[in-house]
This record gives C-alpha cells, sequence and structure tokens, in this order.
C-alpha cells in the first residue's frame, strides 16, 4: 500500500471514529506513539501495538460523550502523513470540551511506525 492509501484508509477510519481498526490494519508491530506531553495514567511515549491499543481502551473508558469529531483531509509528503484531528467531546466527571491536535505519521514498508501527536 502506498503512502496515500495509507493516508486516505487512515483519514476514512479515523472519521468514523474506527481508531483500533485503523491500528490493527494500518500499523506497524513494532510502532511508536508519542503524546504532545505525558498526563495521568498516560506515559509520552507508547511502543508496541498491543500497548497502543491498550492505551485507546483507556482513553475511551474516559470518555462520557462524544459530540462531534472531525478529520481534516490529509497532507502527505514523502512517507509522512498529516492531518488535524477535532474532538468535541465530555470526558467522566468533567464539562464539555473542546480538543485540537496535529497528527503526523510515518510510514515505512507500507505499515505506520510512529505517531506523533501536537497540541
Amino acid at each position: 500500500m502506498t503512502t496515500k492509501q495509507i493516508a486516505q484508509k487512515l483519514v476514512d477510519y479515523c472519521r468514523e471514529g474506527e481508531f483500533e481498526k485503523a491500528q490493527k490494519e494500518l500499523y506497524s508491530k513494532d510502532v511508536v506513539s508519542i503524546e504532545a506531553e505525558a498526563s495521568a495514567g498516560f506515559d509520552k511515549e507508547t511502543k508496541g501495538l498491543d500497548k497502543i491499543i491498550e492505551k485507546g481502551h483507556k482513553f475511551q473508558s474516559m470518555v462520557e460523550a462524544t459530540h462531534e469529531l472531525k478529520v481534516s483531509d490529509p497532507l502527505i509528503s514523502g512517507n509522512s502523513i498529516a492531518f488535524v484531528l477535532d474532538f468535541d467531546m465530555t470526558m467522566k466527571g468533567r464539562n464539555r470540551e473542546k480538543m485540537s491536535e496535529l497528527c503526523v505519521y510515518h510510514v515505512k514498508d507500507g505499515k505506520i511506525v510512529s505517531e506523533q501527536f501536537y497540541m
């Protein structure tokens, strides 16, 4: 699969809220995830597909409601993909809030090998 094809599949899955499906299909087993910063219960860096899926489950368990999810069209340069992800959500025990992050992915040998998030 080309980087462009991976980018489109990734964006399509994210727009449907199918993050785990995207990870299982498009990510390398040795993928690395880097957050903007460490936060309560989440390390700045997570290594390995299984650990990243586990991190996603943990995050979803903290979400009370997702009101809106928007994903921009992808930008592609060489083996890199970037898009903006906008969330409007309510976390359990908190007020409704909006978050926006830049998501950057790197592809090698037809799989995503890293993801990094900037807020």
